[in-house]
């Protein structure tokens, strides 16, 4: 979480909006920290991964994002009933 924090920090001057409360890119810095990016305390594995959760495939962004759509999907046909 500090790693985390200390990039944010790092970035805060040069990225526009990112102050901003509803800005996306933090969103996907969290998802990038947790779900694509490895950990030497971790063994180089994601938190994610130490969770027993497995995001596969050539590449990650893509992955979550069709999971993330998959799930979208699945949850608005079930409110349609």
């Amino acid at each position: 979480m500090e790693r985390l924090n200390g990039e944010i920090r790092d970035r805060e001057k040069t990225i526009r909006g990112l102050k901003k409360k509803e800005t996306p890119i933090l969103s996907g810095y969290q998802i990038f920290h947790n779900y694509i990016r490895g950990h030497e305390g971790l063994d180089n594995k994601t938190p994610a991964e130490v969770c027993g959760i497995k995001v596969e495939g050539k590449n990650k962004w893509i992955t979550l994002i069709q999971n993330a759509k998959a799930m979208q999907s699945t949850t608005t046909s079930e409110g349609k009933s």
